[in-house]
């Protein structure tokens, strides 16, 4: 029998074990180690939860590195060791589900955020003490100036023993004396440190007000400041402090000495470098990511007047196909040999190349002449990936779709930017690939809104913001109204009624298109149940219903179980509707395709063959296709809407109608606009017709009006 799988609490106590046992060795505690244990479950939580929170909440990691400080983990080690823990195993142990690269870069600014509440405990606890040693310094203002005050042992415990550097100067800032702290700090000795004057340690690095300060305190102008400073060491390299100096004032209140205290800070410092680092580029490829990007977008987009931008937005085409077939280690291989010819062609001022993940990366180039340069740096981009990457011996080509975004800084944020560049790229995609295009506000626009429409659909049809109009189909012979085409439209809050051009295609993309064709026929099945019911007995014969059919529809498989239903519910034969199937969407269709609809036919539903005349499908195919109605398609009656009609038209569909006729198939015609077309059409043998000369689409009360007048004569 298998145990149990571990919980999330299991994960937890396994994380916090391993973390006290790394930390405790380091840590200046009373506690046992179980009990030390137990002191860092609620860290170990806290971070969990931080984790996998909706939203990154910094203070969170913060707080952990601060209670960090107040376990007493206030070694160096301390921290090292528990950064190491987190990055190794928080995500691996807390990390659920998740995406992984998210997790590993939310787990990366947790660090960053320990490390920066680390910091910050150790800095107020520093200060504490270092208050603390000032108030002894002042109380020993004494010694120092007269050397007999009884005091003074007190003083020089402190001044030895402490763990921060402590040096003693005169107005004119010369070193009079140095604890062991401060001469470990620069690695000399006491005679080597005494008599210099503190004005020698400039640094390139020293904030402008450091020296200020400093001239405002030996004149007696202000008792103390605290600022972080560098310092050059024998060595050459650099040590980094927090320092505290204060002025030291004579029995009577002038000014004497100046005291400094001084916390290192070099580890620490170079930590946070490395931590920032890492959070800022992709740990893959090196790049900037996508949040040291958009710092730098940001600050592109906020430069002075006159300054310009322009954005490269890169996809790789078919990666997926290579992740897929050679594996995501090839894939890896392939972006890291990408991003290192994107490098080199954004070498000059101004430009730069990110990852934003996955297989897109940006390149962003500013300054004021950026309408050529962006066209040259994508160019640069598309001449890079031209030659075949060479990945365990395979030759790859490298094709990429890029969206270029060009213009003025300060008038849109970064976001819309992206957003622009992303549609951008798209586009480009769309059209074939391996190239590139420039955005165009109002493709932007058409692209959101069908993003719009798309995220809109869903809920629409549940809001009952779909509704039916329906378009006559009348008989050419004696101008009866045979039945009617359904069409759906869509009336939405923000755009008015849309046609089905406008939201079928992003109905079938979404796979919405079925329970809204669903919704369509019992819609008009309903509708027909009506007409027929309230239909004269001197009428032609009984309305049908023409419902449309998408590709989509008719391979699902319950589209035979949805009409049978449909049907029998509204109590309705077979022969009040016919189903309208694309010429393209039966284009070589193979039997399991027509078996559906062969089933719907053999029960008497009408199937029609729309749109008949733009598929180029081979004729001898009707034999095959259980249709009983070829719809013919408007391009062929257009040239008869003057006089005289097009030769070639007439001889076109002549020869359609006599090839229907010869298979038992009626000929409906759609588009018909005027008399002399529905004449020409009479003439020539076609059965029925729909068009503005008859109607407009319209609600079902209108067409049973019309057949009303036709039934009455």
């Amino acid at each position: 029998m298998s145990a149990e799988p571990d919980g999330p609490e299991d994960r937890l106590r396994r994380l916090t074990t391993i973390w006290s046992r790394a930390v405790f060795p380091v840590t200046a505690t009373s506690l046992t180690r179980p009990e030390f244990e137990e002191r860092l479950l609620p860290l170990a939580r806290r971070l969990s939860q931080a984790l996998r929170a909706r939203t990154f909440d910094a203070d969170e990691g913060e707080a952990v590195g601060a209670a960090l400080v107040g376990a007493h983990c206030t070694a160096p080690e301390a921290l090292s060791r528990s950064l190491d823990c987190v990055d190794a195993y928080l995500v691996l142990y807390c990390g659920g589900d998740g995406e992984q690269e998210d997790l590993r870069a939310r787990s990366s600014r947790l660090q960053h955020a320990m490390a920066a509440g680390f910091a910050r405990a150790l800095r107020d606890r520093t200060l504490a003490e270092q208050e603390a040693i000032a108030q002894a310094a002042l109380r020993a203002q004494g010694v120092v100036a007269q050397a007999l005050h009884a005091s003074e042992a007190r003083f020089r415990a402190v001044f030895e023993g402490a763990a921060i550097g402590i040096g003693i100067a005169d107005l004119e800032g010369n070193i009079l004396q140095g604890n062991g702290a401060l001469l470990r700090m620069f690695g000399g000795a006491e005679p080597g440190m005494r008599g210099r004057n503190f004005k020698e340690w400039t640094h390139a690095e020293d904030a402008p007000q450091i020296w200020r300060l400093y001239e405002e305190l030996v004149r007696g102008e202000r008792e103390h400041y605290h600022v972080e400073k560098a310092f050059s060491r024998p060595d050459g390299t650099a040590l980094w402090t927090n320092l505290s100096v204060s002025l030291l004032r004579d029995a009577d209140g002038r000014p004497q000495y100046q005291l400094a205290l001084m916390e290192d800070t070099t580890e620490r410092r170079l930590l946070n470098l490395r931590l920032r680092y890492e959070a800022t580029h992709d740990a893959l490829t090196g790049l900037p990511n996508r949040t040291l990007f958009f710092e730098r977008l940001e600050k592109a987009l906020n430069a002075g007047e006159g300054q310009r931008f322009g954005l490269c937005y890169l996809d790789l085409d078919g990666f997926k196909t290579i992740n897929d077939s050679l594996g995501h280690a090839a894939g890896d291989r392939l972006l890291v040999e990408v991003a290192d010819r994107l490098q080199s062609c954004a070498t000059a001022p101004g430009e730069m190349v990110a990852r934003l993940g996955g297989d897109e990366f940006v390149a962003l180039t500013t300054g004021p002449d950026t309408e050529r340069e962006v066209d040259e740096l994508a160019a640069r981009i598309m001449n890079a990936l031209v030659a075949p990457v060479s990945v365990d011996g395979r030759e790859l080509t490298v094709r990429g779709s890029i969206g270029i975004v060009e213009g003025p800084v300060g008038e849109r944020s970064a976001a819309e930017v992206l957003r622009s560049a992303d549609i951008t790229m798209y586009r480009a995609k769309s059209a074939g690939g391996n190239r590139f295009e420039l955005a165009d506000p109002e493709a932007d626009a058409r692209a959101i809104t069908r993003h719009g429409l798309t995220t809109a659909l869903p809920t629409a049809l549940d809001r009952g913001e779909f509704f039916i109009e329906y378009q006559p189909l009348v008989h050419l012979g004696d101008g009866s109204v045979r039945g009617a085409e359904a069409l759906v439209r869509w009336l939405h809050p923000q755009h008015g009624v849309l046609g089905p051009d406008r939201f079928i295609p992003l109905a079938e993309h979404t796979g919405l298109i079925v329970p809204l064709g669903r919704w369509v026929m019992e819609q008009s099945v309903r509708q027909a149940r009506e007409w027929r019911r309230h239909q004269g007995d001197g009428s032609a014969g009984p309305l049908r219903i023409n419902v449309n059919l998408s590709p989509c529809q008719l391979s699902h498989p319950h589209l035979v179980q949805d009409t049978v239903e449909i049907l029998e519910r509204e109590g309705v034969e077979p022969d009040a509707l016919c189903l309208e199937v694309t010429e393209s969407a039966l284009i070589g269709a193979e039997d399991d395709l027509l078996k559906p609809l062969r089933r719907l036919a053999e029960m008497g539903v009408d199937i029609a063959l729309d749109d008949f005349g733009t598929g180029y499908s081979n004729l001898a195919n009707l034999r095959r296709l259980p249709v009983s109605v070829l719809k013919l398609d408007r391009s062929f009656t257009r040239g008869m809407q003057q006089f005289p009609a097009d030769p070639v038209d007439l001889k076109i569909v002549e020869g359609i109608v006599a090839l229907a006729h010869s298979l038992d198939l009626a000929v409906t015609v759609e588009g018909v606009e005027t008399g002399a077309q529905a004449e020409q059409l009479r003439i020539l043998g076609c059965d029925t017709a729909q068009g503005w000369y008859y109607a407009r689409p319209g609600p079902p009360e209108r067409l049973h009006e019309l057949a009303l007048v036709d039934a009455t004569g």
